[in-house]
């Protein structure tokens, strides 16, 4: 199963945590045990990609399988019997596995395509493995609490007597966290997220919209929403006072919206499937006190979660992004007023897509200036914010994550 599921994931473009369940739905056979131990396997499969497949000299679905079922102690001849299981393995294969480990190229010890060698090291210079063994590992379950309806202790406190071992994020004053594969499934399923007290929300991310200095009274522009976790972040920092506007170019990401703000209790935000109209309320000409940019991105900050996301990846569909990152900048510039803030984000670890862009775009808007974000901030910044805010699993224990800030002079 864990073959056959490897093999339909190469022609898809489906989240590997969605694609899992809709196959799961469609051959109930399986058991809960079964379905959990296939799951735990093709994740596996993709965390440790480069290494199985430089093994086995081979990227195919059966020689990945085989790769980590070795690495793994399994017996190998029990397991690929043929009849229910896969077939006997081939001279090729056990000849694979009798072979030799050499030493491993930096990409294959850093699980990322080769290609992407030279930018990840420019990413981290000496800090590259480190970075690279800590978006191998499974992510924790970060929430956001909602203050328009609750307090961390509170959460804390509610989540506790559920049986979460849940604990206040680091750095983020509204973050919890609890550590992956301790009953998380269960947090969607729970009373205080259908009474809007928390939402699933990484620190980084909660961070990036706090550096925003929303405040009550002000007109937001969320100008590439999304499912809305920013805007949803920043209606409970303006304690729902002011005016948010959240749009992105592909409606059907902002269908969860409108449920979401009503559970949250966040009226402020109004939903626009398309520039200008009622939604904007006169504001499409620099009418915003922040315009927010979270731009679509490679993803690459969000290798823990999805793992398949790293060799999905392809230069071409980075040259898109960074245009498409390019063209949002440009567009905010039209939306923010004369003294308004924008703010630029995505959840990438690349420099092309980070501080390139930004220096990009002073270069094409002379006229503005880098913010210091960490003023924004205040006292006790967490780490990777100085300037603008370069967050990674190793340094901050988050997500990696981009942000920074810039204003006309």
């Amino acid at each position: 199963m864990a073959i056959e599921i490897l093999e339909g994931l190469d022609a898809t473009a489906q989240p590997l945590d969605r694609f899992v369940k809709a196959w799961f739905r469609s051959r109930r056979f399986a058991g809960a045990k079964d379905r959990r131990e296939i799951a735990e396997t093709v994740f596996a499969v993709q965390r440790a990609r480069a290494r199985l497949a430089h093994r086995m000299g081979s990227a195919a679905p059966r020689a990945l399988v085989i790769g980590l079922a070795a690495q793994q102690g399994a017996d190998m001849d029990a397991l690929f019997s043929g009849g229910y299981g896969p077939a006997p393995l081939n001279g090729e294969e056990r000849a694979a596995l009798a072979a030799p480990v050499s030493d491993l190229p930096d990409w294959v010890r850093g699980e990322y395509p080769q290609w992407l060698d030279g930018e990840l090291k420019r990413a981290f210079g000496p800090r590259l493995m480190d970075e690279m063994g800590a978006l191998q590992t499974r992510a924790p379950v970060d929430l956001r609490v909602n203050t328009l309806k609750a307090t961390r202790p509170d959460v804390l406190a509610g989540l506790k007597d559920q049986g979460f071992a849940a604990q206040p994020t680091p750095w983020s004053p509204v973050g919890v966290r609890i550590a992956a594969g301790a009953g998380s499934a269960a947090l969607a399923r729970s009373q205080m997220f259908a009474a809007g007290a928390f939402e699933f929300q990484d620190e980084a991310a909660q961070i990036a919209a706090l550096l925003a200095g929303a405040r009550p009274g002000m007109a937001v522009l969320d100008l590439a929403a999304g499912a809305g976790g920013k805007a949803l972040a920043m209606a409970a920092a303006m304690r729902n006072q002011g005016t948010i506007v959240a749009f992105d170019d592909k409606p059907e990401r902002l269908a969860p919206l409108a449920q979401r703000a009503a559970r949250a209790g966040a009226g402020i935000i109004a939903i626009a499937d398309r520039r200008g109209g009622p939604a904007w309320g006169g504001r499409e000409a620099g009418g915003f006190d922040v315009a927010f940019v979270d731009a679509p991105c490679s993803g690459t900050g969000t290798w823990r979660r999805q793992p398949e996301l790293r060799w999905r990846l392809t230069p071409q569909r980075l040259a898109v992004l960074t245009r498409i990152q390019d063209g949002l900048l440009d567009e905010a510039v039209r939306h923010a007023a004369p003294d308004g803030l924008i703010v630029y984000a995505t959840c990438s670890v690349l420099p092309v897509e980070n501080r390139d862009r930004v220096a990009a775009f002073l270069a094409r808007h002379p006229d503005f200036q880098p913010v210091n974000l960490a003023q924004v901030w205040g006292a006790n910044p967490p780490p990777g914010l100085y300037g603008d805010f370069q967050a990674s699993p190793a340094l901050t224990g988050t997500d990696g994550f981009f942000a920074a800030g810039l204003r006309r002079s």
